[in-house]
């Protein structure tokens, strides 16, 4: 079995892991040049999610968060979660994205979402992701990026179709996260070693890693689809 060695470090143990901050050179120098952009291009961005979006960086990449996320499959989902359903939509916001004309339609841009993320959680590919930096960061540059353009296309089509590309992408996350919970057994071999210390078995971690995706991380594009449809009646009251 090969050693992994993913971004972070290895997986810390619970007595350990609240020291685990990350406090790599090059991280830093990237988010000190980050935040100068943001206070030199200020009038240019909503600060509201440019501060939001600032402050996901910092918890998923700098606090111990992310040292958890190397021992934990259950915490990488969470990771991961965060940067489509939270970090995508506030870089969305910031920089007004959906005011840009991007090329392609809703259904695929929600095809094209939905398939980055599938992807990334196929085990081949999760354990690149986990073995290189340089593999590690185009993952997460590609969920982020494609959920940006995503959400700002959910945010300039109609009602019915915004609805739609909404709750397909929660069947997506949902048929993944019942893949993870019902799998007869573990597919991801970094967390193999590395679960046991914190009382779970790697089957238990994938387990509870597949009821967050199939159950709150899919209420979040649901509750979304709701708000859409809820403002578009009310709208439709409104004018009539």
């Amino acid at each position: 079995m090969p050693e992994w060695l993913p971004y972070c470090g290895e997986g810390p143990s619970p007595d350990s892991w609240l020291a685990r901050w990350n406090f790599s050179p090059e991280l830093l120098a990237a988010l000190i040049a980050l935040a100068i952009g943001l206070y030199l291009y200020r009038g240019a961005l909503r600060r509201g999610p440019a501060i939001g979006a600032f402050a996901c960086l910092i918890l998923i990449y700098v606090t111990p968060f992310c040292a958890l996320g190397s021992a934990l499959f259950t915490i990488r989902i969470v990771h991961d979660v965060i940067l489509a359903a939270v970090l995508a939509p506030l870089v969305m916001g910031a920089v007004r994205l959906e005011r840009v004309e991007i090329p392609g339609s809703l259904a695929m841009w929600t095809a094209v979402h939905a398939l980055t993320f599938w992807l990334w959680h196929a085990p081949s590919l999760y354990e690149a992701a986990m073995s290189s930096d340089a593999v590690f960061w185009v993952m997460q540059f590609t969920i982020v990026g494609t959920a940006a353009i995503w959400w700002s296309k959910v945010l300039r089509s109609p009602a019915p179709a915004a609805a739609t590309a909404l709750l397909a992408t929660m069947v997506a996350m949902g048929a993944l996260g019942a893949l993870l919970t019902f799998a007869g057994r573990a597919f991801y071999a970094p967390h193999w070693l590395t679960t046991q210390v914190w009382g779970l078995s790697p089957i238990e971690d994938q387990q509870i890693a597949g009821i967050i995706m199939w159950a709150p991380a899919s209420l979040v594009y649901l509750l979304a689809a709701l708000v859409i449809i809820y403002r578009s009646l009310a709208s439709d009251r409104a004018s009539a």
